[in-house]
C-alpha cells in the first residue's frame, strides 16, 4: 500500500470515527483499526488528534462547499443547495457541530473561513447593489440563509428532530426554507406558477 493510499484511509476512518465520537471522545486506537495501519502512522502523517480532525472536517467542508453554487443574487437557490448538500452530508455537519460544541479551532478550518470571506463579499456587494436589503447587516443575512438551510438536519435541536411525525417532504421543506430565505433578504422568490404555491403546501386565506 502506498504512503497515500495509507493517507486516504486514516482520513476516512478518522471521518466515521470523529463523526460518530466527536474530537475528545475519539480514540487513535480505533481509527488505526479501522485505517489498517500502524498507530504511529497517524501521528507521522498528521503529528496529533487534533490535526488529524482539522485536516478531515477541511477535506469535508471543500468537498460541500464545491457543491453549493454561491449566487447572490438568488439566495433562495444558494439555500436550496446548501439545504440538499446537508441531507447528503450528515457526518459533515455532525463534525462541525461537535467541534463548535468542542470550541475547537478546527471549527473554522481553512475552507471554511475561505468560503465564509468570499460569500460575504459577496452578499456586502449585492446590497450595495440593491440586489439584497441592505439595512441589515451582511453577517446576519448569510447567517439567516446558511442557518434555515441547514436547521432540518437531525443534528441541530429545533428541526426535524423536534418536529417527528409531521409527514413534511424534503421538497416542501426545501421550498419553505427558499421562501423564508427570499423574504429576510428582500429577493423575489420564482414559485410554481401553474400551482401557484409550493409543492405540498394549500393555498387559501
Amino acid at each position: 500500500m502506498s504512503a497515500e493510499q495509507t493517507r486516504t484511509r486514516i482520513l476516512d476512518a478518522a471521518f466515521r470515527e470523529f463523526a460518530e465520537h466527536g474530537l475528545a471522545g475519539a480514540r487513535v486506537d480505533r481509527i488505526a483499526k479501522n485505517a489498517e495501519c500502524n498507530k504511529n502512522l497517524i501521528y507521522v502523517y498528521f503529528q496529533s488528534k487534533e490535526a488529524l480532525f482539522a485536516t478531515v472536517l477541511d477535506r469535508h467542508m471543500t468537498d460541500v462547499f464545491a457543491g453549493v453554487p454561491f449566487i447572490a443574487q438568488d439566495l433562495p437557490a444558494v439555500a436550496r443547495h446548501a439545504f440538499d448538500q446537508a441531507r447528503a452530508n450528515p457526518g459533515v455537519f455532525r463534525l462541525l457541530a461537535w467541534a463548535t460544541l468542542e470550541h475547537s479551532a478546527a471549527a473554522m478550518p481553512p475552507a471554511r473561513r475561505h468560503e465564509y470571506d468570499r460569500t460575504l463579499a459577496l452578499v456586502r456587494e449585492q446590497q450595495e447593489s440593491g440586489s439584497i436589503r441592505n439595512n441589515a447587516p451582511p453577517e446576519l443575512i448569510l447567517m439567516s440563509v446558511l442557518t434555515l438551510a441547514t436547521a432540518w438536519l437531525p443534528v441541530f435541536p429545533f428541526g426535524e428532530a423536534a418536529t417527528p411525525g409531521t409527514g413534511l417532504s424534503p421538497d416542501t421543506v426545501r421550498d419553505w426554507i427558499a421562501d423564508m430565505v427570499g423574504r429576510i433578504a428582500g429577493q423575489k422568490l420564482v414559485v410554481d406558477a401553474a400551482r401557484g404555491s409550493f409543492p405540498g403546501c394549500r393555498s387559501g386565506g
